[in-house]
């Protein structure tokens, strides 16, 4: 039976609870991540037109480059975000005033960073521009500062990122949303990198309670020292 578009981009939506690709993602299940992907890419080649169709794949792409990242494998997190950022300019072309397509793009270039830091270079100067676009679309967007924050947290200091810059932007998305397991996730991340290990663990355990399935969040609580 043929599926259409609009079926496989409601299906990334969430009608109760965490979305397949939350859910993929809080497993760190990459063969799902690759699967949906290569689902998204297909509908999307099917509607080259279609702005949403273009953001559901570089959507896909970001949870699977972030979950490469958390399994050490920055060569295939390179390739997802790679292929994510074609995605969000496609979509960014057809919509341009979409502050969530300029998210995910920064969110993409940021986690391209890891994988070559000196080519990377040129894509922090693309997410500290998409993320520019992004809060003058959308100033009071919590995921918006989260993606500038990853940004930074991935940037090496020398090159105006580092983890300072990345826990004021993780602060200010837990003021626009207290409720922002991911907020609290990256500024336990943050403050790690610190040696900031006692409010790390607070942060990460504050995540783990509003996202009780994310494998990653648990991982790092176990690692990180009380003191």
């Amino acid at each position: 039976m043929r599926i259409s578009i609009l079926f496989l981009m409601c299906a990334a939506l969430p009608l109760f609870g965490a979305s397949p690709l939350e859910t993929a993602r809080d497993a760190q299940d990459r063969p799902a991540l690759q699967k949906m992907v290569q689902t998204y890419q297909e509908a999307a080649v099917k509607a080259p037109k279609n702005a949403e169709a273009q953001y559901r794949v570089a959507l896909a792409s970001s949870y699977l480059a972030e979950v490469s990242l958390e399994l050490k494998d920055k060569n295939q997190a390179a390739s997802a975000a790679e292929a994510g950022i074609q995605a969000a300019d496609a979509a960014i072309a057809l919509d341009p005033n979409k502050a969530e397509y300029h998210r995910v793009l920064a969110t993409l270039c940021g986690q391209y960073i890891p994988s070559n830091v000196l080519r990377g270079l040129s894509y922090g100067k693309r997410a500290k521009d998409a993320i520019a676009r992004a809060m003058q679309l959308d100033p009071k967007s919590a995921g918006v500062y989260v993606a500038e924050g990853v940004g930074n947290y991935y940037m090496p200091p020398a090159f105006g990122g580092g983890p300072e810059p990345a826990i004021q932007d993780f602060h200010k998305a837990l003021e626009l949303d207290p409720k922002s397991a991911e907020a609290y996730l990256w500024l336990g991340m943050a403050l790690k990198k610190e040696h900031k290990n006692a409010e790390a663990r607070e942060a990460l355990t504050k995540s783990l309670a509003l996202d009780p399935h994310r494998l990653w969040t648990k991982q790092q609580l176990e690692k990180t020292p009380p003191q």
